[in-house]
């Protein structure tokens, strides 16, 4: 193995574009770590998040400079002396949030929620490079069905996996507000978990097309059609028993509370950037509405529970891929992002970049 390896650097705090490196020192594993060799990375919003250096960035990322990406399928190529659950060899994908495993959430079955918890690639170095370290315990081994490609999609998606989780779905209708990649996971959830009717509305009617494919029983362009009137209608002037919202849109979500029946639960996926006004006394407390969120995934339930959904029959993970670059060409990443492409933008190191991409 060569001593240094490529790979993209958020290199200061401000606003700023990873910047591509050829000559970064290959890291060792500490004892408790392991050493991944990255076949596949795919970009998040996170990402988009860090390269703008915005508030939420600021407070997660503690030291600069720091190497990012956290979505990730790839091969342990070395472990740590304490090492003994991983060998070389091992496909894996990783979990994000690193969390202690002392604190009072980590030693009561929510580690997800860690009070001193760590984000690969935020601050400590991810994978957007040929190789990257991680605590072994956060390393989720890939069945041999699952390609490099589709591993990355066990982090993202597993927060819709999660919301619908946390929704409860089985033998209810369901409203789901978004269908972005995530949202389009969750559809494909809550029908694999069981849901009587899921309704799905955004305001992009291929991205509603596609949420049909994965399942949706009922699609609704929100910004075309009464949304109310058309829930209120599916379900006998009741309202949804459960509501997922991925837009963390302050309307959206108003309205969400709004569709949902007496006693029903909201469950918050998208992450708002600014507070959300709601009137508590009649929209909540009057009628009993459940309203709750999630953050990151239950580790490793949601994982295991994505796993079934990608075998059922409703998940298309054709209809959340998106385009494939190397990770030198990380701008057009972006920017494909930020013209509306479609699905998950993939980046590989330049000897994994796929011959047919």
């Amino acid at each position: 193995m060569a001593d240094t390896m490529c790979g993209l650097v958020k290199e200061a705090a401000g606003p700023g574009m990873f910047v591509f490196h050829e000559d970064l020192p290959i890291p060792e594993p500490g004892d408790d770590e392991v050493l991944v060799k990255v076949h596949t990375a795919a970009l998040c919003g996170t990402d988009l998040h860090i390269i703008e250096w915005d508030p939420w960035t600021k407070n997660w990322a503690k030291k600069v400079p720091f190497v990012p990406g956290h979505e990730v399928g790839g091969e342990i190529v070395a472990v740590g002396k304490n090492v003994t659950e991983r060998k070389p060899g091992d496909r894996v994908s990783c979990e994000s949030h690193v969390a202690c495993g002392t604190c009072y959430p980590c030693t009561h079955g929510l580690p997800n929620v860690c009070q001193n918890m760590e984000l690969l690639g935020v601050g400590m170095n991810g994978a957007f490079a040929e190789y990257f370290t991680v605590r072994w315990d956060v390393t989720y081994v890939l069945d041999d069905a699952i390609d490099y490609d589709t591993a990355c999609l066990f982090e993202p998606m597993g927060a819709g996996v999660h919301g619908v989780e946390k929704a409860e779905v089985s033998g209810k209708n369901v409203l789901i507000s978004g269908a972005g990649p995530i949202g389009l996971t969750a559809v494909a959830a809550a029908k694999t978990f069981g849901a009587k009717q899921v309704i799905c509305c955004d305001l992009i009617d291929d991205k509603l097309a596609i949420a049909k494919k994965m399942g949706a029983d009922t699609t609704v362009n929100s910004g075309e059609e009464d949304l109310r009137e058309i829930v209120m209608d599916h379900t006998d002037g009741i309202g949804v028993d459960a509501a997922i919202d991925v837009t963390s849109a302050g309307p959206a979500i108003q309205l969400d509370i709004k569709l949902l029946r007496a006693g029903g639960r909201f469950v918050g996926v998208g992450l708002p950037t600014k507070p959300v006004e709601m009137d508590l006394a009649n929209d909540v407390f009057y009628r009993e509405i459940e309203v709750t969120g999630i953050s990151g995934r239950l580790i490793w339930r949601t994982w295991d529970d994505f796993s079934k959904v990608m075998k059922g029959p409703y998940f298309k993970v054709e209809e959340v891929t998106g385009k494939r670059f190397r990770m030198r060409d990380i701008d057009k990443a972006v920017q494909a992002v930020k013209d509306g492409v479609p699905g998950k933008m993939f980046l590989y190191p330049d000897s994994m970049f796929p011959v047919d991409a």
